[in-house]
């Protein structure tokens, strides 16, 4: 199946700056795929790219098969920036209506009142965006971003704005298009957030991949720990097929175990390694 986003040997310069140096990676269909990296690490050239905002210096980027920045690679991407503002003045029902024919849709009312309801925002179709909350925005800010039905979708930080009801909003928005075979590459500093949603990830510095896979994959055993009458106890060596034994021999020498957990590192530790801080 053709990738939502392909990009190969992708470099970008800026004078004596390189921004990117090589960068591979691939998103499918209904994929969702977390871009990690910290702030200068070229993550935004590469979205901007993406979008056909930017040119590289070297290698090629490719949406749903068509090159970075051709008319049929911007029917086929949705993009919603860290740092966006709509008029306040506007209704979100208005805000949706211009963009659908900046995209040239043909949704209509149907695909306003869908998108609003998916972002949790059907009751408030016509009131003005300055009389929102950010986080409202923010949502709306996603659904302007699926307008045209977009098969890949580029969001960058888009939960920062959120509270806890409001991220669960947006992760549920995430696996309804995985479903409909959505691609979504998430830029994202809330590691726990990709942690929960995304298939894979790429950890990014300075310009090149460090680490890629599965959340998963990237993280390392931590060993067992068991709580015991005796207090909380850790076998750091130990792994998750040697827990029974040890269980066991805890019983036998006369102890109560009342709870045993596998520790695994985090995806934040994993991305701390790989970055070397």
């Amino acid at each position: 199946m053709t990738p939502a986003l392909e990009v190969r040997g992708l470099e970008k310069a800026y004078g004596s700056v390189r921004a990117l140096r090589g960068v591979d990676l691939h998103v499918g269909p209904g994929e969702l795929f977390g871009l990690l990296g910290p702030n200068g690490a070229g993550k935004s050239t590469l979205v901007k790219i993406a979008c056909g905002l930017v040119r590289p210096s070297a290698g090629t980027a490719a949406v749903c098969g068509e090159p970075a920045g051709s008319p049929g690679a911007q029917r086929a991407l949705g993009y919603l920036a860290e740092l966006f503002r709509f008029p306040d003045w506007c209704s979100a029902e208005e805000l949706l209506t211009l963009h659908q024919r900046l995209a040239g849709s043909a949704g209509g009312a149907a695909e306003r009142a869908e998108l609003l309801g998916l972002v949790e925002l059907a009751d408030v179709a016509g009131r003005r965006i300055g009389t929102m909350s950010k986080g409202m925005q923010q949502r709306l800010g996603i659904a302007q971003a699926l307008v045209g039905s977009p098969r890949l979708l580029l969001l960058d930080e888009p939960t920062s704005a959120l509270d806890p009801a409001g991220r669960r909003t947006v992760r549920e928005l995430l696996e309804h298009l995985r479903e409909r075979g959505v691609g979504v590459l998430l830029n994202s500093h809330l590691l726990s957030e990709i942690e929960l949603v995304c298939d894979r990830v790429a950890i990014i510095d300075h310009g090149e991949v460090v680490a890629a896979g599965a959340p998963s994959e990237l993280s390392r055993p931590g060993g067992v720990e068991v709580e015991t009458n005796a207090g909380r106890r850790v076998f750091r060596d130990a792994g998750r097929d040697e827990a029974p034994r040890i269980v066991r021999d805890l019983v036998a020498a006369g102890e109560e175990v009342f709870g045993v957990r596998v520790l695994t590192s985090t995806l934040e530790d994993a991305y701390l390694e790989a970055v070397g801080r």
